[in-house]
């Protein structure tokens, strides 16, 4: 092999492993860095009393927006790219983390509402190779707006699909260990007699009456009522409870400063006032985490009860997405937060890095060149 293609082949070497870093191994580099957060034997609910005290923490993972695109939306290669980073970061973190739930809250498609029915089940079929989990993992999926549509759009037909196609009722509970999960259609709380809002507020009344006798506080409580182990709900549903704006979010995902003091719009970008104090009258709940604004953010409600919103988990939509990790127990819980390669820098690392082989290319080629010169000056 000659000198040239000695230095093409290090070169072509030099491309290979900047895409194999930038690609695969960068993923498992940043998000080998977060792990599951501990619980804080001082913080545990001590009016709780456990059936097992011995039983393991329950380990779950919470994304939201991933926005599949379409065929409206997006060109090829901006699919291509996103979707490629979103399996990436998924399958990296199932590898590493190992879950045992995973929820993603709402806006699992990005052009659910507008799309056929063949179109919807190919959407279908991307979402399950995207998100493909291990036997040992269960995933829930709750609807957001760009799956079926804003309260105002939403007809049976389209809540019906999705709800077959992705096992996403109005309301589920989802009970491990006696940890009570409750996933909620947001775009149901809108209190107006709707086709979905009514049957919705009857299954949130009935989850919340099997929580009180579960207690022992209810009544007119039957057998069926009674759940193995009583504890505060997780409220998991695609829009933030009520807030002003995200003015109030003090995190590293947070919106940009040029849109984070824009007002929120109630049941566009935020449930109604009126339908957040009514959740958190009827549910109770100790934690509150959903997605839909595409940026984090973190605050308290009534004193002791945590809200986390969720950022996209799409470099589409993020530039520096993130995902959490939760731990729980009946009478304790703990979350952290773990943050996704930042699509800038990964794109910083592809630029510095062909430079370098571009430079290194030219630098071989004129030190050949002068090899050459010297040898015919010199035979």
């Amino acid at each position: 092999m000659n000198y040239y293609n000695r230095c093409i082949l290090r070169a072509f070497l030099g491309l290979v492993t900047l895409f194999f870093y930038c690609e695969y191994a960068v993923h498992y580099l940043v998000i080998f860095q977060c792990g599951w957060p501990d619980l804080d034997a001082q913080k545990a609910d001590p009016a709780i009393l456990l059936n097992n005290a011995e039983e393991r923490p329950v380990k779950v993972m919470f994304l939201s927006d991933t926005h599949l695109l379409g065929s409206r939306n997006g060109h090829w290669f901006d699919k291509l790219k996103r979707e490629w980073q979103m399996y990436r970061a998924f399958q990296t973190a199932m590898t590493i983390h190992k879950p045992e739930l995973v929820f993603i809250l709402g806006d699992i498609f990005d052009e659910g509402l507008w799309c056929s029915s063949a179109e919807f089940d190919r959407y279908v079929a991307r979402f399950n190779s995207l998100f493909y989990i291990p036997q040992n993992t269960q995933l829930y999926v709750v609807a957001g707006n760009h799956d079926m549509g804003f309260h105002y759009k939403i007809i049976p037909y389209l809540n019906q699909r999705f709800v077959n196609a992705m096992n996403a009722p109005s309301v589920k509970r989802v009970s491990v260990r006696g940890n009570h999960f409750v996933l909620m259609n947001s775009m149901a709380l809108e209190g107006d007699g709707c086709f979905l809002c009514k049957p919705t507020e009857m299954a949130l009344n009935r989850i919340a009456k099997q929580l009180k006798c579960t207690k022992g506080i209810g009544s007119s409580c039957k057998s069926k009522d009674i759940l193995k182990q009583y504890s505060k709900p997780i409220l998991l549903q695609h829009y933030p409870m009520y807030r002003e704006s995200d003015e109030i979010c003090h995190e590293v995902d947070e919106a940009p400063a040029n849109i984070k003091s824009e007002k929120f719009r109630e049941r566009w970008e935020c449930l109604s006032k009126e339908a957040s104090e009514q959740l958190l009258d009827i549910m109770e709940p100790r934690l509150i985490v959903n997605g839909h604004t595409h940026h984090g953010c973190r605050r308290i409600h009534r004193e002791n009860i945590l809200e986390f919103t969720v950022p996209s988990f799409s470099w589409r939509n993020k530039n520096n997405p993130s995902f959490l990790l939760g731990v729980f127990t009946p009478n304790n819980y703990s979350v952290s937060k773990c943050y996704m390669p930042v699509e800038t820098t990964v794109i910083g690392i592809y630029i510095i890095g062909s430079i370098v082989v571009f430079l290194y290319l030219v630098l071989k080629a004129r030190r050949g060149f002068n090899y050459r010169r010297l040898v015919k000056l010199h035979p």
